[in-house]
């Protein structure tokens, strides 16, 4: 049998760096929400129940950072700030869409049928 190498330090902060992202609980409901057309910031917060405005603006300067969503801002008055999916961020959703199928079919409520 032939011994596997531990991660290296490179690999280990590329996942850690990705925990941080996708890791927090907040984040694949932003995630989804900007998916499904959820543009504003207060649309965002009224569409993921329980996410403080703190919370929320952490989540999209993380996301932001990661290069999952873009910020595009309109000048008028009064202005307004739309977040749009990047194309890895549109993978990142589909990814997720699959997950919460997963957890649909084996939710513990459907365990016993």
């Amino acid at each position: 049998m032939m011994k596997r190498k531990p991660l290296s330090v490179r690999e280990r902060s590329a996942y850690h760096r990705l925990e941080d992202v996708v890791g927090c609980k907040w984040s694949a409901g932003v995630v989804a929400a900007i998916g499904a057309g959820v543009r504003r910031p207060g649309e965002l917060q009224r569409h993921i129940p329980g996410i403080s405005t703190k919370v929320l603006n952490e989540r999209l300067r993380k996301l932001l950072a990661f290069g999952l969503i873009t910020r595009e801002e309109f000048s008028g008055l009064p202005a307004r700030v739309d977040y749009h999916l990047t194309p890895t961020g549109v993978k990142l959703a589909k990814i997720l869409a699959q997950l919460h199928e997963l957890n649909d079919e084996h939710a513990p409520e459907r365990a016993g049928r």
